[in-house]
């Protein structure tokens, strides 16, 4: 009977399997498969328990709508087929999720899994639901030569330490000394972040703000208008007068929204909607200038929205000069579905049907 239960679970799981990806003929994918993604899933699916199959199932069945949803928690170490390795969060991620995953270096840890502030990954345990993760935003165009800004000594180390990596690996590397003031100063721990807010919400459509600011105290919140099981800031509740038609179509391809997070590097929005968000701050463009790069998020990616190792470098190279009013250089702009910007119809975030600006408060 038990077994019986297990094998109609791991059959569940393999009809759960992502589509072949366009753009690669089925049959370089069915070799994929035999040799050796399909081998690696068994190995990773005999060594899970069966409350841990379970909670995949679950996980998956959920499709990241549950902030409450468990870890499924699996050995530190890679599964080894013949010459391939995988690493397991990067199997489920890509059979689940995403079949063009080939590193570990394009996922990101979210907040909602517990392994992010335990660390359990030096304990000797990871995390493979796949909904724990979301895919590295990777820039649209060259970075800007932030370099140019700083003096000779300093340019390495900025860009060095806040160009590369992901938040994960930085967190277990923990903060060196010649970051450490970077960290104080635009930056305070989780746990510190309950004391008082450390960003302020406002949900706006095209130039009319609705509702009231909504508070952050928690290290992360979710702003959404359709979510199962969803906590935060939810704008289905916000209601206005005489909604323009494109906002009410703009609101319906909200859904889960954004996942915004405080972490020891800056601000993350992870995008859990179905359709693509826009994100711009002062630390996403060029240096000084009024009009930074709008990026596209697609779904199931993150940005690192607000970056305080570049917003510290630009205060110190900038001084007096940096930018006030209009340009706020503590905020972000997020706008639903629509875009802005030189390559978009919208010049300016007020003419998106529906946008979030984020107010940081470094006090």
């Amino acid at each position: 009977m038990f077994g019986s239960r297990r094998s109609g679970v791991v059959r569940r799981l393999w009809r759960s399997r992502c589509p072949k990806p366009g753009g690669e003929s089925s049959q370089n994918v069915d070799q994929d498969l035999q040799s050796g993604l399909k081998l690696a899933t068994h190995s990773l699916f005999k060594r899970l328990r069966d409350e841990q199959l379970e909670l995949l199932a679950r996980a998956l069945d959920a499709r990241g709508t549950d902030d409450r949803m468990g870890c499924v928690p699996f050995p530190r170490s890679e599964l080894r087929i013949g010459k391939q390795h995988y690493w397991p969060q990067v199997l489920t991620c890509k059979l689940f999720r995403w079949p063009d995953l080939k590193h570990l270096h394009q996922l990101k840890r979210l907040c909602v899994c517990d392994c992010f502030w335990r660390m359990s990954e030096d304990h000797g345990t990871t995390c493979c639901n796949p909904y724990h993760f979301s895919r590295l935003c990777e820039p649209e165009t060259p970075p800007p030569p932030y370099s140019k800004l700083l003096p000779g000594n300093n340019r390495k180390n900025i860009d060095d330490r806040f160009e590369h990596g992901t938040a994960d690996e930085h967190r277990a590397n923990g903060p060196t000394n010649n970051t450490h003031d970077v960290w104080a100063e635009f930056s305070a721990s989780p746990c510190s972040a309950r004391d008082g807010h450390w960003c302020s919400v406002a949900y706006w459509e095209y130039r009319t703000r609705v509702g009231r600011l909504y508070a952050v105290r928690e290290p992360s919140v979710g702003v959404f208008c359709d979510l199962a099981r969803g906590t935060g800031f939810c704008l289905g509740q916000l209601h206005a007068d005489n909604r323009h038609e494109l906002v009410r179509r703009t609101r319906g391809k909200i859904g889960g929204g954004v996942l915004l997070s405080k972490e020891w590097d800056g601000v993350w929005a992870y995008n859990r909607s179905d359709h693509p968000v826009f994100v711009n701050s002062p630390t996403l463009g060029h240096p000084g200038s009024r009009t930074s790069s709008v990026h596209k998020v697609l779904p199931g990616y993150s940005v690192k929205a607000f970056d305080y190792g570049k917003a510290w470098a630009l205060q110190r190279a900038a001084g007096s000069d940096y930018p006030e009013g209009p340009c706020d250089p503590n905020s972000i702009s997020i706008s639903f579905a629509k875009g802005w910007g030189p390559c978009y119809s919208r010049q300016f975030v007020t003419a998106c049907p529906c946008w979030l600006e984020v107010l940081l408060n470094h006090n």
